[in-house]
């Protein structure tokens, strides 16, 4: 078996494969919100309830990824359904990047600055690493736009700018509790690296599909 099959659509969007990714993702997302759990219930307790939408990130993104597998199981037949469902990719894969990235980057800045990493924070970086992996290596199965992709861009800035007017952006390692503007403008350039990284992954996918 050639390692490029690993990659490939009779691999990648086998349904077994797929049920296996769909489990460990919901699993990996139902596992995010707990981890969430005090945050969720500290800004319930201090901030208006509506922002609660906007404070976990990372699961919110695996829970886009999990919806967006399993309509590559179960297609939508409305077109509504279908335009939802591309609402979703586009923002499961912008989202994945940009807090798989995220999360291992703030994980490795507290250790630049005298944070020590627990066996937790390298579990967080396999899986917030596998997230990045699994969104770039599922665009080119998934049917939204550029359109569509600038909605999701769209949302994704509009929860930088929630979480950081608004003070519930995720706790971070205490050592970073003095460079929150370096954190916040970083959180912004990733988004917006993450939108022109799904771009072009988009572009590459539909050009080499149709050479297919």
């Amino acid at each position: 078996m050639s390692i490029s099959y690993l990659w490939s659509r009779s691999f990648l969007c086998n349904r077994k494969f797929l049920w296996l990714l769909f489990i460990c993702n919901l699993i990996g997302t139902v596992y995010g919100y707990i981890w969430y759990g005090n945050q969720m219930e500290y800004t319930l307790e201090n901030y208006a309830s509506w922002l609660i939408v906007f404070v976990p990130d990372s699961p919110t993104a695996s829970l886009f990824f999990t919806i967006g597998i399993g309509c590559l199981l179960y297609k939508p037949r409305s077109m509504w359904g279908n335009q939802i469902r591309y609402l979703f990719e586009a923002l499961a894969v912008v989202t994945s990047v940009k807090y798989g990235l995220w999360a291992s980057s703030m994980i490795f800045a507290g250790q630049y600055q005298g944070d020590i990493l627990q066996w937790q924070d390298w579990m967080l970086v396999v899986s917030h690493t596998a997230m990045v992996v699994e969104a770039l290596l599922y665009v080119r199965f998934f049917g939204f736009n550029t359109s569509v992709l600038i909605g999701a861009a769209a949302w994704t800035l509009l929860n930088d700018f929630i979480d950081y007017s608004y003070g519930i952006y995720p706790w971070l390692p205490s050592v970073l509790g003095d460079n929150l503007s370096a954190v916040q403008n970083f959180t912004i350039l990733l988004t917006i690296f993450s939108v022109v990284v799904s771009w072009i992954t988009l572009r590459f996918a539909r050009r080499d599909a149709r050479r297919a």
